[in-house]
């Protein structure tokens, strides 16, 4: 049997509000979020065996823990015996980097899920598919969709305008523990996306903040400053943190700008990883 190629999106939270906090501890929160066109490359076919054979590669393959996103998914749907015990060999090639706040993991788990689905692989409804991507991690329901979303709290509304950003994505040598960030947070903020503020209303994208970066900045004061070092070059529409970081990405609403943009960064961030990607 051959290989199957699949590619698994990271996501960008181009907004992240902290509304409210659940009874059980976890945040409420809003975001706008899109796909962007950097991918981890994942091949996946069927196998004769006792056990499933997951191996990475690539650049941001290192230390990938035992208990990933991806064992754990097939773990679940053969325990509810939607696979019955069928067996897969998946190679994933990672192009994402570790604890950068793009949902690398999360997306792979949901990728390889959309595939099972698609190809009926698994028989499974699409609620109870829902389920399953929320036992897996709480992420991992973003990558189930392709077009942009507004997450508010549990409920997620797709965009049907299209979101043109060409991004410069920069991450220094460390990651940031979501845990950590979200644990030190403080306070709450007023919904960016309510009836009167529609996505339509694109300038909003310039006054609104990733309300995890006060935490993330103070515990990594390296993070701010490559914001501020970001929000003064050339033609730049905004910049933030994505997701509960340690990457910090920039907005332009054209190729060349952050092109141009993208020379100044890496003179002067040698050492960090830094690419330019766009919103799909």
């Amino acid at each position: 049997m051959k290989f199957h190629k699949i590619k698994s999106f990271a996501k960008v939270n181009l907004t992240l509000k902290i509304l409210n906090k659940y009874s059980n501890g976890y945040h409420k929160i809003e975001s706008l979020i899109s796909k962007i066109n950097l991918a981890d490359e994942i091949l996946i076919k069927e196998i004769q065996g006792s056990k499933n054979r997951i191996s990475f590669s690539g650049k941001f393959s290192s230390n990938i823990s035992n208990t990933n996103t991806i064992l754990k998914l097939l773990k679940i749907l053969n325990n509810q015996n939607y696979i019955q015990n069928k067996k897969f060999n998946i190679k994933v090639k990672k192009n994402i980097p570790q604890s950068s706040g793009m949902g690398g993991g999360s997306m792979n788990a949901a990728s390889i899920l959309n595939y099972l689905f698609k190809k009926r692989i698994i028989k499974i409804t699409k609620n109870n598919l829902i389920k399953i991507a929320n036992k897996v991690g709480s992420d991992v329901i973003l990558g189930l969709y392709e077009s942009p979303m507004i997450l508010q709290g549990k409920n997620i509304s797709k965009i049907n305008k299209k979101l043109n950003f060409h991004l410069l994505i920069i991450k220094p040598n460390f990651g940031c523990s979501t845990k950590m960030i979200y644990a030190k947070h403080r306070g709450f903020s007023k919904s960016l996306f309510n009836k009167s503020n529609k996505i339509e209303r694109q300038d909003l994208l310039k006054v609104s903040n990733n309300d995890l970066e006060r935490a993330a900045f103070n515990r990594y004061p390296i993070l701010g400053k490559i914001k501020s070092y970001l929000q003064n070059l050339d033609n730049i529409y905004f910049a933030n943190m994505t997701g509960s970081g340690s990457t910090i990405i920039g907005y332009f609403l054209t190729k060349n700008a952050a092109i141009k943009a993208q020379k100044k960064l890496k003179n002067k961030y040698k050492n960090y990883w830094c690419i330019y990607s766009k919103t799909i």
